[in-house]
C-alpha cells in the first residue's frame, strides 16, 4: 500500500468513512490518488461527488445523509421530517427537502430527492441538527414540521397530517404554543385551530 493510499484511508476514517470530492482536493489528495483508491474497491462513489470506504456503514437513516451531504442549504422537511420524528408509518418514496427561495436546487441523482422552496421567515423556523453516525443533518423539529405539512397539505394529505398531530401530541409531547407558534409562521394556525380543537 503506498504512502498516498495510507494518507487518504487516514483521512477518510478521521471524516467518518465519508467525504465529498471537494473536500478530498482541499485537502491535498490528487485526482489519480481517489481514482487508485476506488480502482482497488478500498473506496466506493455512492453518489455524484461522494466518496465512502468500502466497509463503512452510514447507518440509520442513510438517505437523509446522502441527500444532506448534496445539498449544504437543504434541510429535511415534510413527510421525510414525520419519519425521522418517528410521527408516522408512511415511508417516503423521496427525501423532501427545504431549500430558501430563489435559491437552485442541486441535481442529485441518488437518493430520489423533492425539493421545495420556502420563505425566508419559515426556511429558517425549527431547525434542529442531529448526528448520525458521524454525519451531521438538519431536520425541521416536529412541531415546525406539522405546521409546514399542513401548508403543503394537498401534497402530504389530511390523514396523515391528522395522525402524525396526534402522534405528535399524545405520544411526542409536542409543546402547543410551538405548534401554533409555527403555525403562524408558515400562515396556516386558521387551519390548524379547528382540527386541534376537534382533536382535544
Amino acid at each position: 500500500m503506498s504512502i498516498n493510499t495510507q494518507n487518504i484511508l487516514k483521512f477518510f476514517k478521521a471524516t467518518g468513512g465519508i467525504a465529498k470530492f471537494s473536500v478530498l482536493r482541499k485537502a491535498g489528495f490528487h485526482h489519480d490518488t481517489i481514482n487508485a483508491v476506488v480502482a482497488e474497491d478500498r473506496v466506493k462513489i455512492i453518489s455524484r461527488g461522494i466518496y465512502q470506504l468500502s466497509d463503512h456503514d452510514i447507518g440509520t437513516y442513510p438517505d437523509l445523509v446522502l441527500a444532506s451531504l448534496q445539498s449544504p442549504k437543504g434541510i429535511i422537511c415534510l413527510a421525510s421530517a414525520l419519519a425521522f420524528h418517528e410521527a408516522t408509518t408512511e415511508i417516503p418514496g423521496y427525501v423532501e427537502i427545504a431549500i430558501p427561495a430563489q435559491t437552485r436546487a442541486n441535481k442529485i441523482k441518488y437518493p430520489p430527492v423533492r425539493f421545495y422552496r420556502f420563505d425566508e421567515n419559515a426556511y429558517n423556523a425549527g431547525i434542529e441538527e442531529h448526528k448520525i453516525g458521524s454525519q451531521k443533518i438538519r431536520v425541521y423539529s416536529l412541531a415546525k414540521t406539522i405546521a409546514d405539512c399542513f401548508k403543503f397539505r394537498s401534497k402530504i394529505g389530511m390523514g396523515i397530517i391528522r395522525n402524525a398531530m396526534k402522534t405528535a401530541i399524545m405520544e411526542k409531547n409536542v409543546n402547543l404554543n410551538e405548534l401554533i407558534k409555527h403555525a403562524k409562521i408558515c400562515r396556516v394556525d386558521n387551519v390548524i385551530k379547528p382540527v386541534l380543537e376537534a382533536m382535544l
